[in-house]
Protein backbone atom coordinates (compact mmCIF):
# COMPACT_ATOMS: atom_id res chain seq x y z
CA UNK A 1 0.00 0.00 0.00
CA UNK A 2 1.71 3.13 -1.22
CA UNK A 3 1.42 6.37 1.13
CA UNK A 4 1.49 10.15 0.12
CA UNK A 5 3.14 12.72 2.30
CA UNK A 6 2.16 16.56 1.69
CA UNK A 7 4.66 18.74 0.82
CA UNK A 8 5.13 22.26 3.06
CA UNK A 9 2.96 24.38 0.62
CA UNK A 10 0.06 21.33 0.74
CA UNK A 11 0.55 21.51 4.80
CA UNK A 12 0.14 24.99 4.98
CA UNK A 13 -2.45 24.78 2.61
CA UNK A 14 -4.50 22.24 4.05
CA UNK A 15 -4.20 24.16 7.75
CA UNK A 16 -5.53 27.18 6.43
CA UNK A 17 -8.65 25.38 4.89
CA UNK A 18 -9.29 23.69 8.30
CA UNK A 19 -8.87 27.49 9.61
CA UNK A 20 -11.52 28.62 7.24
CA UNK A 21 -13.78 26.03 7.55
CA UNK A 22 -13.78 26.31 11.92
CA UNK A 23 -14.52 30.02 11.39
CA UNK A 24 -17.33 29.14 9.23
CA UNK A 25 -18.87 26.21 12.26
CA UNK A 26 -18.03 28.64 15.01
CA UNK A 27 -19.04 31.87 14.19
CA UNK A 28 -22.67 33.18 13.14
CA UNK A 29 -21.42 36.34 11.29
CA UNK A 30 -17.51 36.26 9.89
CA UNK A 31 -15.77 38.77 7.51
CA UNK A 32 -12.88 38.46 4.99
CA UNK A 33 -10.70 41.58 5.23
CA UNK A 34 -9.95 42.17 2.30
CA UNK A 35 -8.07 44.62 0.22
CA UNK A 36 -6.41 43.54 -3.04
CA UNK A 37 -2.99 42.81 -1.70
CA UNK A 38 -1.12 39.56 -2.52
CA UNK A 39 -2.28 38.27 1.13
CA UNK A 40 -5.45 38.90 1.47
CA UNK A 41 -5.54 37.42 -2.37
CA UNK A 42 -4.00 34.63 -1.37
CA UNK A 43 -6.58 34.13 1.70
CA UNK A 44 -9.38 34.40 -1.45
CA UNK A 45 -8.00 31.79 -3.23
CA UNK A 46 -7.83 29.50 -0.01
CA UNK A 47 -11.31 30.17 0.78
CA UNK A 48 -12.38 28.81 -2.90
CA UNK A 49 -10.77 25.79 -1.75
CA UNK A 50 -12.64 25.85 1.13
CA UNK A 51 -16.21 26.03 0.62
CA UNK A 52 -16.68 25.94 -3.60
CA UNK A 53 -19.04 25.30 -5.13
CA UNK A 54 -20.52 26.57 -2.23
CA UNK A 55 -21.10 30.75 -2.24
CA UNK A 56 -18.70 31.97 1.03
CA UNK A 57 -19.90 31.94 4.39
CA UNK A 58 -18.23 35.59 4.90
CA UNK A 59 -18.65 38.82 2.62
CA UNK A 60 -15.27 40.71 1.60
CA UNK A 61 -14.52 43.60 4.00
CA UNK A 62 -12.60 46.39 2.54
CA UNK A 63 -11.68 49.84 5.13
CA UNK A 64 -10.44 52.05 2.29
CA UNK A 65 -8.59 55.15 3.39
CA UNK A 66 -8.78 57.18 0.43
CA UNK A 67 -5.05 56.49 0.07
CA UNK A 68 -4.87 53.15 -2.09
CA UNK A 69 -2.70 51.81 -4.87
CA UNK A 70 -5.22 52.41 -7.26
CA UNK A 71 -3.85 49.33 -9.20
CA UNK A 72 -5.15 47.09 -6.07
CA UNK A 73 -8.73 49.04 -5.82
CA UNK A 74 -9.16 48.19 -9.43
CA UNK A 75 -7.89 44.64 -8.63
CA UNK A 76 -9.92 44.14 -5.76
CA UNK A 77 -12.99 45.41 -7.62
CA UNK A 78 -12.28 42.73 -10.74
CA UNK A 79 -11.64 39.89 -8.19
CA UNK A 80 -14.95 40.51 -6.08
CA UNK A 81 -17.02 40.82 -9.60
CA UNK A 82 -15.35 37.46 -11.27
CA UNK A 83 -16.11 34.96 -7.75
CA UNK A 84 -19.49 36.29 -7.39
CA UNK A 85 -18.59 37.44 -3.82
CA UNK A 86 -20.09 40.34 -2.12
CA UNK A 87 -17.57 42.98 -1.09
CA UNK A 88 -18.60 45.77 1.65
CA UNK A 89 -16.60 48.76 1.56
CA UNK A 90 -16.43 51.01 4.22
CA UNK A 91 -14.02 54.55 4.14
CA UNK A 92 -12.17 56.20 6.15
CA UNK A 93 -13.44 59.49 4.86
CA UNK A 94 -16.26 59.40 5.93
CA UNK A 95 -15.33 58.05 9.26
CA UNK A 96 -13.33 61.43 9.29
CA UNK A 97 -16.18 63.60 8.72
CA UNK A 98 -18.82 61.74 10.87
CA UNK A 99 -16.57 61.60 14.19
CA UNK A 100 -14.83 65.07 13.10
CA UNK A 101 -11.64 63.12 13.56
CA UNK A 102 -8.05 65.44 13.27
CA UNK A 103 -6.55 63.75 10.06
CA UNK A 104 -2.59 63.68 10.71
CA UNK A 105 -0.81 66.37 8.60
CA UNK A 106 3.02 66.38 7.40
CA UNK A 107 4.99 64.73 4.78
CA UNK A 108 3.51 61.33 4.68
CA UNK A 109 0.18 62.09 6.65
CA UNK A 110 -0.93 58.29 7.11
CA UNK A 111 -4.70 57.94 7.95
CA UNK A 112 -3.74 54.29 8.98
CA UNK A 113 -4.12 54.80 12.59
CA UNK A 114 -7.58 56.28 12.06
CA UNK A 115 -8.21 53.19 10.16
CA UNK A 116 -8.99 51.66 13.51
CA UNK A 117 -12.36 54.03 14.21
CA UNK A 118 -13.67 52.66 10.86
CA UNK A 119 -13.18 48.96 11.06
CA UNK A 120 -14.97 49.02 14.55
CA UNK A 121 -17.58 51.20 13.39
CA UNK A 122 -18.04 48.31 10.70
CA UNK A 123 -17.72 45.76 13.15
CA UNK A 124 -20.07 47.25 15.08
CA UNK A 125 -22.87 47.96 11.78
CA UNK A 126 -22.57 44.48 11.24
CA UNK A 127 -22.16 42.60 14.17
CA UNK A 128 -18.99 40.89 12.87
CA UNK A 129 -18.20 38.36 14.99
CA UNK A 130 -14.55 37.49 13.40
CA UNK A 131 -12.55 39.04 11.20
CA UNK A 132 -10.54 36.78 8.91
CA UNK A 133 -6.90 38.70 8.10
CA UNK A 134 -4.09 38.55 6.04
CA UNK A 135 -1.09 38.79 8.80
CA UNK A 136 2.23 36.54 8.85
CA UNK A 137 4.34 35.66 11.66
CA UNK A 138 7.19 36.57 9.99
CA UNK A 139 5.76 40.30 8.98
CA UNK A 140 6.46 41.94 12.13
CA UNK A 141 7.21 41.09 16.02
CA UNK A 142 3.88 42.25 17.05
CA UNK A 143 2.17 39.70 14.46
CA UNK A 144 4.00 37.16 16.09
CA UNK A 145 2.66 37.61 19.21
CA UNK A 146 -1.02 36.65 18.46
CA UNK A 147 -2.53 33.39 18.27
CA UNK A 148 -4.13 32.43 15.08
CA UNK A 149 -7.91 32.77 16.93
CA UNK A 150 -6.85 36.32 18.87
CA UNK A 151 -9.17 37.69 20.83
CA UNK A 152 -10.71 41.54 21.07
CA UNK A 153 -12.51 42.76 23.56
CA UNK A 154 -15.64 44.46 23.73
CA UNK A 155 -13.97 47.90 22.67
CA UNK A 156 -11.69 46.22 20.12
CA UNK A 157 -8.75 46.36 21.75
CA UNK A 158 -5.62 43.25 22.41
CA UNK A 159 -4.14 42.09 24.89
CA UNK A 160 -1.03 40.41 24.16
CA UNK A 161 -0.58 39.04 27.75
CA UNK A 162 -4.26 37.41 27.70
CA UNK A 163 -4.12 34.47 24.57
CA UNK A 164 -5.63 31.50 24.23
CA UNK A 165 -3.79 28.23 23.50
CA UNK A 166 -3.91 26.67 20.90
CA UNK A 167 -2.96 22.85 21.06
CA UNK A 168 -3.17 20.35 18.36
CA UNK A 169 -4.94 22.77 15.57
CA UNK A 170 -8.06 23.32 18.41
CA UNK A 171 -9.38 26.67 18.32
CA UNK A 172 -11.04 28.15 20.72
CA UNK A 173 -13.65 30.67 19.30
CA UNK A 174 -16.09 31.09 22.49
CA UNK A 175 -16.48 34.64 22.97
CA UNK A 176 -18.72 37.35 24.94
CA UNK A 177 -21.19 39.65 23.33
CA UNK A 178 -19.76 42.68 21.98
CA UNK A 179 -16.38 40.81 21.55
CA UNK A 180 -14.32 40.05 18.20
CA UNK A 181 -12.28 37.09 17.17
CA UNK A 182 -9.25 38.56 14.38
CA UNK A 183 -8.40 35.28 12.49
CA UNK A 184 -5.37 34.49 10.67
CA UNK A 185 -5.44 31.54 8.19
CA UNK A 186 -2.03 32.33 7.17
CA UNK A 187 -0.17 33.25 10.09
CA UNK A 188 2.59 29.92 9.74
CA UNK A 189 3.24 31.10 6.00
CA UNK A 190 6.30 33.23 5.39
CA UNK A 191 6.66 35.80 2.62
CA UNK A 192 8.57 33.35 0.40
CA UNK A 193 5.91 30.35 1.26
CA UNK A 194 3.41 32.79 0.07
CA UNK A 195 5.28 33.61 -3.41
CA UNK A 196 5.84 30.05 -3.77
CA UNK A 197 2.22 28.95 -4.05
CA UNK A 198 0.90 31.95 -5.95
CA UNK A 199 3.64 30.69 -8.23
CA UNK A 200 2.58 27.11 -7.81
CA UNK A 201 -1.18 27.89 -7.89
CA UNK A 202 -0.44 30.29 -10.86
CA UNK A 203 -2.74 33.61 -8.74
CA UNK A 204 -2.76 36.24 -10.55
CA UNK A 205 -2.09 39.52 -8.96
CA UNK A 206 -1.80 43.66 -9.32
CA UNK A 207 0.83 44.89 -11.74
CA UNK A 208 2.17 47.05 -8.47
CA UNK A 209 3.88 43.55 -7.04
CA UNK A 210 6.08 43.44 -10.36
CA UNK A 211 9.31 45.86 -11.71
CA UNK A 212 7.92 48.84 -13.53
CA UNK A 213 8.58 52.22 -14.03
CA UNK A 214 7.40 55.07 -11.61
CA UNK A 215 8.06 58.40 -10.24
CA UNK A 216 9.63 57.67 -6.78
CA UNK A 217 10.85 60.44 -3.84
CA UNK A 218 13.76 59.69 -2.89
CA UNK A 219 13.59 60.32 0.89
CA UNK A 220 15.73 58.78 3.78
CA UNK A 221 16.82 55.68 1.91
CA UNK A 222 13.81 54.93 0.87
CA UNK A 223 11.58 55.26 -2.63
CA UNK A 224 8.17 56.73 -1.93
CA UNK A 225 5.66 56.99 -4.57
CA UNK A 226 4.93 60.62 -5.86
CA UNK A 227 1.16 60.87 -5.45
CA UNK A 228 -1.56 63.81 -4.38
CA UNK A 229 -1.39 62.11 -0.57
CA UNK A 230 2.46 63.33 -0.13
CA UNK A 231 4.37 66.57 0.54
CA UNK A 232 6.69 67.73 -2.12
CA UNK A 233 9.46 70.03 -0.65
CA UNK A 234 11.67 72.11 -2.57
CA UNK A 235 14.62 70.07 -2.94
CA UNK A 236 13.32 66.74 -2.79
CA UNK A 237 14.99 64.66 -5.26
CA UNK A 238 11.84 62.90 -7.48
CA UNK A 239 13.05 60.54 -9.83
CA UNK A 240 11.72 57.90 -12.57
CA UNK A 241 12.59 54.81 -11.44
CA UNK A 242 12.44 50.81 -11.84
CA UNK A 243 10.39 49.54 -8.64
CA UNK A 244 7.91 47.09 -7.14
CA UNK A 245 6.30 47.04 -4.27
CA UNK A 246 6.97 43.99 -1.72
CA UNK A 247 3.86 44.97 0.38
CA UNK A 248 0.88 47.03 -1.11
CA UNK A 249 -0.55 49.56 2.08
CA UNK A 250 -1.03 53.59 1.81
CA UNK A 251 0.70 55.52 -1.24
CA UNK A 252 1.90 57.88 1.93
CA UNK A 253 3.41 55.11 4.31
CA UNK A 254 4.38 52.27 1.63
CA UNK A 255 7.89 52.34 0.35
CA UNK A 256 8.57 50.66 -3.12
CA UNK A 257 12.07 48.98 -3.78
CA UNK A 258 14.37 49.12 -6.71
CA UNK A 259 13.63 46.15 -8.49
CA UNK A 260 14.12 44.14 -12.19
CA UNK A 261 11.86 41.28 -10.74
CA UNK A 262 9.37 41.24 -13.72
CA UNK A 263 8.51 37.34 -13.25
CA UNK A 264 7.42 35.59 -10.31
CA UNK A 265 10.71 33.72 -10.40
CA UNK A 266 12.31 37.01 -9.98
CA UNK A 267 10.51 37.92 -7.30
CA UNK A 268 11.76 34.35 -5.63
CA UNK A 269 14.95 34.71 -5.56
CA UNK A 270 15.10 38.43 -4.32
CA UNK A 271 13.49 37.31 -1.46
CA UNK A 272 16.00 34.08 -1.23
CA UNK A 273 18.67 37.02 -1.26
CA UNK A 274 17.36 39.63 1.13
CA UNK A 275 18.08 40.33 4.65
CA UNK A 276 14.85 42.35 5.37
CA UNK A 277 11.72 41.66 6.50
CA UNK A 278 9.06 43.23 3.75
CA UNK A 279 8.01 45.85 6.47
CA UNK A 280 11.18 46.56 7.72
CA UNK A 281 12.17 47.45 4.59
CA UNK A 282 9.65 49.35 3.08
CA UNK A 283 6.61 50.28 5.62
CA UNK A 284 7.35 53.98 6.96
CA UNK A 285 4.86 53.87 9.50
CA UNK A 286 6.27 50.95 11.54
CA UNK A 287 9.46 53.66 11.87
CA UNK A 288 8.36 56.07 14.45
CA UNK A 289 9.18 53.26 17.41
CA UNK A 290 9.44 49.81 17.90
CA UNK A 291 6.50 49.05 19.52
CA UNK A 292 4.20 50.97 16.55
CA UNK A 293 2.43 48.11 15.06
CA UNK A 294 1.63 46.76 19.00
CA UNK A 295 0.23 49.64 19.69
CA UNK A 296 -1.90 49.95 16.95
CA UNK A 297 -2.76 46.70 17.26
CA UNK A 298 -3.87 47.79 21.17
CA UNK A 299 -6.34 49.83 20.27
CA UNK A 300 -8.41 47.74 17.47
CA UNK A 301 -6.05 47.77 14.01
CA UNK A 302 -5.78 44.94 11.91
Amino acid sequence: MSSYQLDYLEQLESESIHIFREVAGQFERPALLFSGGKDSITLVHLALKAFRPGKFPFPLVHIDTGHNFPEALQFRDALAEKIGEKLIVRKVEDTIKAKHLTEPKGKFASRNQLQTFTLLDTIEEFEFDACIGGARRDEEKARAKERIFSIRDEFGQWNPKLQRPEIWDTYNGKIHKGENVRVFPISNWTELDIWNYIKRENIELPSVYFSHERKVLEYQNQLIAVSPFIQIDEGDSVVTRKVRYRTVGDMTCTAAVASEAYTIDDIIGEIIATKTSERGETRIDDRFSEAAMEDRKKNGYF
